[in-house]
């Protein structure tokens, strides 16, 4: 039983640790999440974990029953006698109240890294964090993986002709770059201002894409707004096609009518949150996030390097 590995899920994506579970042959331990008559979440670990070294998969997102279900396996999990646990947040919530960017709002990103840290956590596997610096907000290890290799393997299989890579806003840019650089393509810049939260205006076009398949590429895709106002310039900028490709497809509100009203060609996200609404917006496309998260997690396990992954 000793330094055993034990995968647990949380409830917000549990098909994700499955999918983990099944590729490190590991099956998931038993945890019973309920519920008081009031909605107040209880959790109960069902099996013996003395001695062995946890891995808790659950992302973060909205509602926040996610973030505070984590904190509660973390301290059941710690007050269990486990030799160490460690949480994997495939999308880690609240990243982007990084700074203080108006007087008097909260830093959330750093109190959800304070929360975890208390909580119990002894090391953090995250991927691609909205603002990078977030890391700096642990004093614990955190591993920051990227989707980049899964990703660019869907786009391998591309003519190199007349590729264009085009990031959305000036946040995107190092993404975009590093991407246009490895499919060999060029690259674009929206220069865009955001007036208020989730509602953004373009103000500039920087390159050009005439005649070219764009690939928009950024690290979530939430309302929708900026990506198929985006996808809207790229054609009038006279694009041949425009593809959207993320790593968090947050979508909320009507996120699927704007992007089924756009001139986008096809949508590829990640696993990193759950999607199974493909009916309601055919243009989506997920890729599996588990087989790098599970090589993350038995690499953690073993005490190799993770440093390989960080591509």
């Amino acid at each position: 039983m000793y330094n055993e590995l034990v995968i647990i899920s949380g409830s917000a994506h549990p098909e994700m640790a499955r999918k983990i579970g099944q590729c490190l042959d590991v099956p998931l331990l038993g945890v019973e999440a309920s519920r008081f008559s009031d909605g107040e979440i209880q959790i109960k670990i069902l099996e013996n974990i003395r001695g062995t070294d946890v891995f808790i998969i659950q992302p973060t997102m909205p509602p926040a029953e996610n973030i505070l279900e984590l904190l509660l396996i973390l301290d059941a999990v710690r007050r269990a006698s486990c030799r160490r646990v460690t949480a994997v947040v495939p999308y880690f919530g609240y990243a982007r109240q990084d700074r203080k960017d108006q007087p008097r709002v909260p830093i959330g990103a750093r109190l959800m890294a304070d929360l975890i840290t208390k909580a119990g956590a002894e090391r953090v596997v995250t991927i691609d964090l909205h603002a990078p610096q977030i890391q700096g907000f642990f004093d614990i290890p955190l591993d920051h993986l990227y989707s980049a290799p899964v990703l660019l393997k869907h786009f391998a299989g591309w003519s190199r002709e007349n590729l264009a890579v085009v990031a959305p806003d000036v946040g995107s840019i190092k993404m975009a770059r590093a991407f246009a650089k490895r499919l060999d393509a060029s690259l674009a810049i929206i220069d865009k201002r955001r007036p208020r939260p989730n509602e953004a205006v373009v103000m500039n076009f920087i390159g050009k894409v005439k005649g070219q398949d764009v690939i928009i590429f950024d690290d979530m895709i939430d309302t929708a707004g900026t990506l198929t106002d985006a996808a809207a310039v790229c054609i009038e900028q006279g694009a041949r096609s425009v593809t959207a490709s993320c790593t968090h497809p947050i979508l909320s509100g009507n996120a699927l009518e704007r992007l089924n009203a756009s001139p986008l060609k096809e949508v590829v996200v990640s696993n990193t949150i759950p999607f199974d609404r493909f009916d309601e917006c055919p243009l989506i496309k997920v890729l599996d996030m588990a087989p790098l998260l599970a090589e993350a997690i038995e690499r953690i396990h073993l005490e190799k390097t993770v440093s390989a992954l960080f591509v």
